[in-house]
Formats: structure tokens, C-alpha cells, sequence
């Protein structure tokens, strides 16, 4: 399954890295991309191992906003 999240507050590359480590190492998440320029996090992952609730609380513990 692939999803968009819109997140606010990412600004720099150490936003980017931050969200993809944090949600590329959740099990059930195969990839991860992040877009400044859009404000979007692109995911992929298996939906029967993890929730797309669960990948947002990943990225809101690293202090960003899910719109």
C-alpha cells in the first residue's frame, strides 16, 4: 500500500532525514521518501503489518504536524 501524508514543519535535509530513518525502521515499511518542496511524505508498506496511524504517530513523535 502506498500513502501521501501532508506534514508541516519539516524545513532541512536534517527534517528529512529524521522522518525517513524514523519511519523507514518500523516494521511493515518498505520505503520512505520525503518532499520539502511539497510537504509531503510518501510511504510504502504492508498494511496488515503496520497502520497508516501508526506511521503518523512515528512522524508527530519527531515533533511534526500531520495536516
Amino acid at each position: 500500500m502506498k500513502e501521501i501524508v501532508k506534514v508541516q514543519g519539516m524545513s532541512c535535509n536534517h527534517c528529512v532525514n529524521s522522518i525517513e530513518g524514523s519511519v523507514g525502521n518500523l516494521t511493515g515499511v518498505s520505503a520512505v521518501m520525503v518532499n520539502l518542496g511539497s510537504g509531503e511524505v510518501s510511504v510504502e508498506f504492508d498494511n496488515e503489518k503496520i497502520t497508516l496511524e501508526q506511521i503518523k504517530e512515528t512522524i508527530e513523535e519527531q515533533g511534526y504536524d500531520i495536516v
